[in-house]
């Protein structure tokens, strides 16, 4: 019988919404960047000179004949952003009213805050014609989207399950080496967006992209090696050398084909498909490094409440 429960009563089970509300916002996020991708690739970011009208109309009811060139991606960003909006709405509800845990229903309302925060900077970018908010719409946007990842990573069945603990020793290293990818990984998208609305840092984004290339590669073995019966970190940290090396492939296209007076076959496709392309994986890269630290980071607690349980708790909370 759980602990705490009458008699005769069976446990409340738990709601399966908020995980499938967090899975769907975070896919719906994803989508968003890349609509906010294409808009910032094809310069259709000013296409639509007014906010939160579009042209004078409501923006729910523009009508879809007149949408056509940089109206049509800006248009959608706006359309898909609004979804988004709603999805981050009724996740915060759905943690409020059916997540036992006080941290991750907080989470909801900061992911709510957030959103927020980002429709309202999207639209002053267009009144005031400000590039310094596009860096900062850019990036909140990132960062949005490995707290929706978060959320899923938090309400999904894995989460509320302790883990088995590594050696204690064997945590720490680990733990700090994911951080450092985690924060570089953030930084170069920061890197990137100063680089694609303002034209400078081009050096600190070749620097850093040198040094994840070496780090990511380095972590992914580490966890190969000396944790391979442990498939919860495999799988990220192996995806995550697969995306560096498509990163870095994608990267180079991107800086030949911009940046460089070398011709490249099938020139109007890929200008638009690279860039947006090397900005999705970005964002994939970040993500998938947040999830592999977050389940680094549970190890280790468990491993110091194996090592001190006179002083922790034994059960990892969930």
């Amino acid at each position: 019988m759980e602990q705490g429960s009458l008699p005769g009563r069976r446990p409340k089970r738990e709601s399966p919404w908020p995980h499938r509300l967090a899975l769907v916002t975070a896919g719906a996020t994803f989508l968003l960047l890349l609509a906010g991708g294409l808009v910032t690739t094809t310069g259709a970011g000013l296409a639509v000179p007014d906010w939160p009208t579009t042209f004078g109309y409501n923006m729910f009811t523009y009508p879809w004949s007149k949408m056509v060139g940089g109206i049509f991606y800006e248009h959608s960003h706006r359309l898909l952003g609004s979804v988004v909006g709603l999805l981050t709405i009724l996740l915060a509800v759905a943690l409020w009213l059916a997540e036992p845990r006080r941290w991750v229903r907080w989470l909801g309302w900061v992911a709510l805050g957030a959103v927020i925060l980002q429709g309202i900077l999207g639209g002053l970018r267009v009144i005031w014609l400000e590039d310094r908010l596009a860096i900062i719409h850019g990036v909140l946007a990132q960062a949005f989207f490995a707290l929706t990842v978060a959320l899923t990573l938090f309400t999904s069945r894995e989460w509320r399950c302790p883990p088995s603990p590594l050696e204690a020793g064997a945590v720490p290293p680990l733990f700090r080496l994911c951080g450092l990818a985690t924060g570089g990984l953030f930084l170069q998208l920061v890197f990137g967006a100063l680089l694609t609305h303002g034209g400078g840092f081009l050096t600190a984004h070749l620097g850093l992209a040198g040094v994840l290339a070496l780090l990511i590669p380095g972590l992914t073995t580490r966890i190969l090696t000396r944790h391979a019966d442990r498939p919860g970190l495999v799988r990220p940290a192996s995806l995550l050398c697969g995306l560096v090396i498509l990163q870095l492939l994608l990267g180079l296209g991107a800086y030949l084909n911009r940046l460089t007076s070398i011709p490249l076959p099938f020139q109007a496709v890929l200008g638009l498909a690279l860039p947006v392309s090397h900005r999705l994986t970005g964002s994939l890269l970040l993500v998938t490094s947040l999830v592999l630290t977050l389940r680094v980071y549970r190890l280790r607690v468990a491993a110091r409440a194996a090592a001190y349980p006179g002083g922790m708790p034994r059960q990892v909370p969930a």
